[in-house]
């Protein structure tokens, strides 16, 4: 680094007079104090460590950033003080690093830290000495969220025009399908039953085929259509019941057990019966699905002084927990004839009532799946500031 005040002052001592020092003392107070203010006004923070790597100088931000206490951390060990930096990455000590992390305490954020080494420029510079690194730690939250939301709203944009073109192109010949099934079905039952057992068995599964198709449809539209809430007090127990009362037969099918642990007394709360009970039809049919055939199916319901919950576990394969974050985007499916968007349904659905999701394995065997809704009227809520309000 080049030379400062203090070792050119320190060069010329024996010249300085004594009434000159006071002055001295006073410019170098001034200096320090200035860069300090100019520091701690940044919105980075900075840390500086010397050849040991123990820390010299760390800023306002940089304590916040971490709820750090500035002068107790000077002195220390950075990998002491800060051990999820986690530094043993370094190889060489000269190298230029940048890398991102996710912070939990005191603030959940994600941060990009940048590390240069700081190098002597006195000597040769094939021969420069460490002399300390400079961490400069950014902020990168709302970046990494907007860039999220342009994604999200990309996948959106071809999602509408993909449920568009299929809505278009197989919405009219699977009108025409029914009509001429059903057409079929009455000519069956002139025909004497031993002769049409045959054909109303193909005849029931060209039906199904076609509810499946109008389904998937369905499904789209759902997706990319989102329609406003309709809000009215309910009960969440009757809710759970009528949408399980629509799967029945096909639960029966697959030889499921169903377990119900209603809780009593739950408070009725704000919701749109209709769009929620597409998300418990979603949730529940996706259950059962992934049990294959046969398997226990676990509802229960209960509340406590925030939320009212519905609990879904099923005895299925389950998946990893690394691809929790992903279950809920756009076409991710583990089903080989699954197309990926029921439950991004579920999570819109849920998001409209500003409910949580919440998923957990089932003891190594199943998943468990949990919509939590807040109790009380939330017809009305807070909007969190724009972004050109956040600037000001």
């Amino acid at each position: 680094m080049k030379r400062g005040f203090l070792d050119k002052l320190i060069e010329r001592i024996q010249f300085v007079q004594p009434k000159e020092v006071g002055q001295y003392l006073q410019d170098l107070a001034r200096e320090k104090g200035f860069l300090e203010t100019i520091f701690n006004s940044l919105l980075e923070g900075v840390i500086v460590t010397d050849p040991k790597d123990q820390i010299i100088y760390l800023n306002r931000m940089a304590s916040e950033f971490f709820a750090l206490q500035g002068a107790e951390s000077i002195g220390k060990p950075i990998a002491d003080v800060l051990p999820e930096l986690e530094l043993d990455f370094i190889a060489n000590k000269t190298d230029t690093i940048s890398r991102d992390i996710e912070v939990f305490y005191p603030q959940e954020r994600l941060l990009n830290f940048y590390l240069a080494p700081l190098l002597s420029d006195e000597t040769p510079s094939d021969q420069q000495s460490l002399v300390g690194r400079l961490f400069i730690l950014r902020d990168i939250t709302n970046i990494r969220r907007e860039k999220e939301e342009s994604i999200e709203s990309e996948r959106s944009s071809m999602a509408t025009l993909l449920a568009a073109s299929i809505a278009h192109e197989i919405g009219n010949p699977l009108n025409s399908l029914t009509i001429h099934l059903q057409l079929l079905e009455r000519r069956l039952e002139k025909i004497p039953l031993d002769q049409a057992q045959e054909f109303k068995k193909s005849l029931s599964i060209a039906q199904n085929e076609v509810t499946r198709l109008d389904q998937i449809i369905s499904q789209f539209l759902n997706a990319i259509r989102p329609a406003p809430l309709n809000l009215h007090l309910e009960d969440i127990n009757e809710t759970v019941l009528e949408s399980l009362s629509f799967l029945k037969q096909e639960i029966e099918n697959r030889r499921v057990e169903v377990e119900l642990l209603l809780g009593k007394n739950i408070p009725h709360l704000w919701l749109d019966r209709d769009q929620l009970k597409q998300a418990l039809y979603n949730v529940i049919r996706n259950s059962f699905q992934a049990m294959k055939s046969g398997g226990l199916l676990r509802i229960l319901t209960g509340f406590d002084q925030t939320h009212i919950w519905v609990s879904i576990g099923d005895t299925g394969g389950g998946i990893p927990s690394s691809e929790f974050d992903k279950v809920f985007q756009p076409y991710f499916t583990t089903k080989s004839d699954g197309h990926g968007l029921g439950l991004h349904v579920v999570e819109r659905i849920v998001r409209a009532h500003r409910g949580e999701i919440m998923l957990e394995n089932n003891s190594g065997k199943g998943l468990i799946f949990t919509i939590r809704l807040p109790r009380g009227d939330r017809r009305t809520h807070s909007l969190p500031a724009r972004a050109s309000e956040e600037k000001c």
